[in-house]
């Protein structure tokens, strides 16, 4: 899946990928994608309620070799 931009929040502890990615956010424009790779299984969660409570949308993730990734584009 294409992106506009990585965040890697790889061996970040809660609440830190969500203030990772909230601020990342902030750095994009209407309709543009962020990648997130995490390893906080609490991530998932975490950027599902964020992604819902903000607005933005969550248009993918997975998880290879115990790397958690998301795709979530801007509102």
């Amino acid at each position: 899946m294409k992106s506009d931009k990585i965040l890697d929040a790889k061996g970040l502890a809660c609440p830190m990928p969500i203030v990772k990615t909230k601020k990342a956010m902030d750095d994009l424009q209407s309709g543009q994608v962020l990648e997130i790779h995490a390893t906080d299984k609490g991530a998932k969660n975490d950027l599902v309620g964020w992604s819902n409570s903000t607005g933005h949308k969550l248009l993918d993730s997975k998880e290879e070799d115990n790397v958690l990734k998301f795709w979530i584009q801007k509102a």
